[in-house]
């Protein structure tokens, strides 16, 4: 508030702070005789802007005016010097809110003296100011669709498919050990997930179970099966990333449980987030021929996280599969996250911070070469962000070299497309829709080979050099060619929901189509939800 006068005790004050309490609702649904119709509501801050007289009895409030300041949220410590990384942790969580200032936001009808004020109060310049029309804060309006019972202005709601082959009533382990399966998240159910976990847990047969958990929510059915496999006797370990930004409270909770219930608990390895998305199952199954047994792998892998509640609008890949060159790769991860040793040889997975990056780097070198000697060089991603300079540089050079290129990045992109003489032949674009685009797809054409990985990982230098990550390949034909037709095809033709970037000048533009209609997700839920299924 921006005042001018005295109080009752004669103190002059130019500004004062009022807070709102947290417990009253920031958004205010009035009763219909108050608002004129079903659905009014009001802003808590509106309100006080209305009655602020009356909290300076006796004063001139000259200005009322919103501010938010973004603080630093990381968590500060020298991992390589604690003994308990949970415990530091637990104690750093509490600090977090008095983090160092990193951002002002000011309503944009603040007059300049309070905005440099404000800036002073917290150690910012101006180029850390941000004047925003409105609200300061609009996730504040993320509740009010909940209160309003209008379908027409709404999603249409759906309940995600579960595949035929996969159907809680099958067996599971005889369905993967039959074939790879895919699931296509929001559009399939994550269920089958939870299925493989929770037969894993019950069955006999069943020696061990290894998974990683990066974000996984407070209330985990996932977990609660692994507590429950621990309890049971199997040998249970899961590699729990402490540092998942915002979530390390609720890893610290399952931790501990875990540890409780007799689970190994591991904290990954210093220096480097663990983002890969693994699931293992190790069962003692007999052999056809009746003689002995032997031991199987079953393995889930997956671009988005083990979190029931994001699979419902995140758009992610998983694959299940008991291929025994996949599975013996995620085992030789696992013992690296879970020993000390060198890196073996990987059959067919790339792993950061070892071969994503340069494997990566390589295919679209592969491609270059192609096209250099006359074939056909083709490349198509899609990604979250890419930003690593390395992995630029060489699509760059398989544009000169004739590759045709297209990259689907929802966020942030380094490269730039369509510059005469350097990226003639790339095209980028952003999807933003209903669901949040997150799956990982990479398309190599490799002369007719058609090699299709599915990551967890990013084009970004953290993603290739700090963490574990891991890129998996589709080996079925039959599941490459759906990858190829659900996860990549669909979002080159949006013309509703896709923003091109033009090399010009960093900008987005909207892809409009002008006749047929064509939106990504909506094509997805016709066929894979609606209508016509994709198969598995």
């Amino acid at each position: 508030m921006e005042l001018e006068g005295r109080d009752a005790f004669g103190r002059v004050s130019n500004a004062a702070i009022v807070q709102a309490p947290r417990a009253l609702p920031r958004v205010i649904h009035l009763p219909p005789e108050l608002g004129g119709s079903p659905h009014t509501f009001v802003f808590l801050s509106s309100i006080l802007h209305a009655h602020v007289g009356a909290l300076f009895e006796g004063m001139t409030v000259l200005g009322c005016y919103q501010f938010r300041v973004t603080r630093n949220s990381d968590l500060l410590f020298d991992e390589e010097d604690v003994k308990d990384l949970r415990a530091a942790l637990q104690g750093e969580l509490q600090h977090r809110h008095f983090g160092d200032e990193v951002r002002l936001e000011v309503a944009d009808n603040c007059s300049d003296a309070m905005a440099d004020f404000l800036l002073q109060q917290f150690d910012l310049g101006r180029q850390e100011l941000y004047q925003v029309p409105g609200i300061v804060n609009l996730v504040r309006l993320m509740q009010v669709p909940d209160w309003v019972d209008r379908p027409d202005l709404k999603f249409r709601p759906f309940k995600p498919v579960v595949p035929k082959d996969l159907d809680s009533r099958c067996d599971i382990f005889a369905a993967i050990r039959k074939r790879d399966h895919l699931l296509h998240h929001p559009f399939q159910s994550f269920a089958p997930v939870i299925d493989l976990l929770r037969n894993a847990a019950d069955d006999p047969q069943v020696l061990a179970i290894k998974m990683t958990v990066y974000r996984t929510g407070t209330d985990s059915v996932l977990m609660e099966h692994l507590i429950r496999a621990a309890r049971k006797g199997k040998e249970v370990t899961v590699v729990v990333e402490l540092l998942a930004r915002f979530d390390e409270e609720a890893n610290i909770s399952w931790a501990s449980r875990l540890e409780e219930a007799g689970a190994h608990v591991v904290y990954g390895v210093v220096g480097y987030k663990t983002h890969a998305k693994m699931l293992m199952v190790v069962r003692r199954e007999d052999t056809d021929s009746g003689g002995g047994g032997v031991l199987r792998r079953y393995v889930h892998l997956g671009t988005g996280n083990y979190h029931p509640r994001t699979t419902r609008f995140y758009t992610d890949f998983g694959l299940f599969t008991a291929n025994e060159d996949i599975g013996a790769d995620v085992s030789d991860i696992f013992k690296q996250l879970t020993g000390l040793g060198h890196p073996r040889a990987l059959r067919h997975l790339w792993q950061a911070p070892f071969t994503l990056q340069p494997s990566v780097v390589a295919a679209i070198r592969n491609e270059a070469e192609i096209a250099r000697a006359g074939g056909k060089g083709r490349i198509i991603a899609k990604l979250n962000a890419l930003l690593e300079a390395e992995t630029i540089e060489a699509l760059y050079d398989a544009s000169a070299a004739g590759v045709e290129i297209d990259l689907i990045v929802r966020g942030p992109c380094a490269l730039r497309p369509q510059v005469p003489g350097l990226s003639d032949n790339i095209r980028v674009r952003s999807v933003v829709g209903r669901f949040l685009e997150h799956t990982r797809v990479l398309y190599f054409a490799a002369n007719g080979e058609d090699r299709v990985y599915l990551s967890s990982a990013d084009w970004m230098e953290r993603n290739f050099f700090r963490r574990i990550e891991t890129a998996f390949p589709i080996l079925d034909p039959k599941l490459k060619r759906r990858v190829i037709k659900e996860g990549l095809k669909p979002y080159l033709g949006d013309n509703c929901q896709a923003w091109d970037l033009s090399g010009d000048d960093g900008s987005y533009r909207r892809k409009q189509g002008r006749t047929i209609r064509r939106s990504a997700q909506e094509i997805l839920l016709s066929e894979l939800v609606g209508g016509t299924s994709a198969g598995n």
